[in-house]
């Protein structure tokens, strides 16, 4: 007969098993991004896979999505179910609470979209070989910063994959007031972006706040045109600056105390454009916290790397991070003395899915 104590022992090598293994799943999110490109793409689909392998380990409510998803198709020549794209969203319930998958025809969809808290689990699919392009020519002084964007996406669980979105307004200078131009702003939670171009001037991304994944895609602009409270991870993805003889900026972090838990975390991307002096950042407030790591920086980066903003009582508090980027504009000797060149340990939290929690939400980018 088994003793009492034995059967103990075993129940609880039993209990420790069965947590070793959910640890051994959930610990996706602290395996770190490859130092080789190369790489890269094999590592995100181990831990991204498919719905099927992952049905324990992802968000009850996205499985429940997944499991039955909807189809409809934009068509500007008429031979889909609605020629416009605003047309297709209303055409979602609110309260929806299935995967609804808007395949967009080629072609410009000049509409300022805008896809209510009300409405999740959208996605945006568009082929890859022939992009459709969403584009309006929203400014702020029309409309206000944030809410002069393209595309607005409020909702949950949102994927956008093979789609263009643009501003089409015109390059703001210092003569004329108001010429802010955003073409996306992300402001829900869990969302996706791959193989996405992204196109404007000053404030192209407000990456607004919550959790969001930007990979393999392109962002153009010139000041700030990455900028808000999002904690967001941007995975190969190009950054493409206009720069001039005037000074420009690639990152504007609104953190604002130790408290606050906003990252932008930029691994293996391009930094590519005109001009020599572009900013990876500046401290727009007091606590913006940033890193670029394993990323190639070309001369368009300013040898300082970033900008206080005018403001040295930001210094002590503002994390401005960068680890292991090579090319010219990547070298250190003339770094502002704030910048942080960080150890192994200090990235790692870097260079993980964790930073937005992606092995719970995360799904392979869609096929058209």
């Amino acid at each position: 007969m088994i003793s009492k104590t034995r059967t103990f022992i075993i129940n609880v090598a039993i209990i420790i098993a069965i947590l070793y293994k959910t640890n051994i799943v959930l610990s996706d999110d602290n395996s770190q991004i490859p130092a080789d490109r190369s790489q890269v793409d094999s590592w995100f689909n181990k831990i991204v896979g498919p719905l099927s392998q992952r049905k324990s380990t992802l968000e009850p409510a996205l499985v429940s999505a997944e499991a039955a998803p909807k189809v409809i198709k934009v068509m500007q020549d008429g031979s889909g179910e609605f020629k416009t794209i605003t047309a297709a969203i209303n055409s979602i319930p609110t309260g929806n609470n299935k995967r609804v998958i808007i395949k967009i025809g080629p072609g410009n969809y000049k509409e300022k979209i805008k896809i209510e808290r009300s409405r999740p689990f959208i996605t945006f699919l568009g082929n890859p070989k022939n992009m459709p392009n969403l584009t309006f020519d929203g400014t702020a002084k029309k409309y206000g910063t944030v809410d002069s964007a393209t595309l607005i996406v409020m909702s949950d669980y949102f994927v956008a994959a093979n789609i263009a979105i643009s501003n089409s307004a015109a390059r703001p200078d210092a003569r004329r007031s108001g010429g802010q131009a955003v073409a996306l702003r992300t402001s829900g939670d869990k969302s996706a972006f791959y193989n996405c171009k992204i196109y404007g001037f000053q404030d192209t991304v407000c990456d607004d706040r919550n959790n969001h994944l930007f990979k393999d895609c392109l962002i153009q602009g010139t000041v700030d045109y990455i900028f808000g409270s999002g904690k967001s991870l941007y995975l190969k993805t190009e950054l493409r600056t206009l720069g001039t003889k005037d000074v420009t900026v690639i990152v504007a972090q609104a953190r604002k105390s130790e408290s606050e838990d906003y990252i932008y975390s930029f691994v293996h991307c391009d930094l590519t454009g005109t001009g020599t002096r572009t900013f990876l950042g500046r401290a727009w407030l007091s606590h913006a916290k940033v890193a670029f790591a394993y990323s190639t920086m070309t001369k368009v980066i300013h040898p300082e790397g970033w900008c206080n903003n005018l403001h040295s009582e930001y210094n002590k508090t503002l994390f401005f991070g960068e680890y292991k980027n090579t090319g010219p504009g990547a070298d250190t000797k003339k770094r502002v003395k704030f910048t942080k060149q960080l150890s192994d340990g200090e990235a790692k939290p870097f260079i993980t899915l964790g930073i937005i929690q992606g092995s719970r939400w995360l799904l392979p980018p869609p096929n058209f």
